[in-house]
């Protein structure tokens, strides 16, 4: 039986201050992503049970919840882990980092990608995630915006590190001001991480 967990968080609540309050990041963290823990685990055991009846329609039924949690848990367990403390080295970009160099060279200039990937996660309509990608295919960066909890990785791209712009992500502080926080969150990524997960799949 499937039994996914809320993940830990490599730092505690307040430690993203000022950019994401204490308060912003638990409401975020334990209510936000535990709901889509808890709802993914109980449409998984409906879906085994109905599996196990052989009850095709409530199968069917049950995919969008499973598609809609578990996309919820799998994003913001690559956004947690792609934010560090600025005392820790949050927003600390190398230009010696493989993937600065990939930005670069994909995007023309870091300032252009920037204003790029700012300029699309500001526009998600409603609900969603901007990302920078890897295309398999092509072998190179590309940024993408997903509705909802839509994943980057059914589009055959690994995603590299992501925007969350659900309102609850920035709400508390920001208000309707979007692009001010997507501004703000370059300043607590880990670009440590960033560079792992993109050396992880160019290797």
């Amino acid at each position: 039986m499937s039994n996914y967990q809320l993940p830990d968080l490599k730092y505690d609540y307040g430690d993203l201050e000022p950019i994401i309050t204490a308060e912003m990041l638990e409401i975020h963290h334990n209510k936000h992503h535990r709901a889509y823990v808890i709802k993914l685990n109980e449409a998984l055991e409906k879906y085994h049970e109905a599996e196990k009846k052989k009850d095709a329609e409530k199968m069917v039924e049950l995919q969008s919840a499973i598609k809609f949690n578990g996309g919820g848990h799998i994003n913001h367990s690559i956004f947690w882990q792609i934010l560090a403390p600025i005392k820790d080295g949050g927003g600390d970009l190398k230009k010696e980092h493989s993937v600065y160099k990939a930005i670069e060279k994909d995007f023309g200039s870091f300032e252009k990608f920037q204003e790029l990937l700012n300029s699309k996660s500001a526009t998600v309509q409603g609900s969603g995630w901007g990302w920078l990608g890897f295309n398999r295919q092509n072998k190179s960066l590309v940024i993408q915006t997903c509705q909802n909890h839509d994943l980057l990785s059914a589009r055959g791209i690994f995603p590299i590190f992501c925007i969350d712009v659900w309102e609850h992500s920035y709400y508390l502080k920001y208000k309707n001001v979007r692009a001010e926080y997507i501004k703000e969150i370059w300043k607590i990524l880990n670009w440590q991480e960033i560079e792992n997960r993109y050396k992880k799949i160019i290797t």
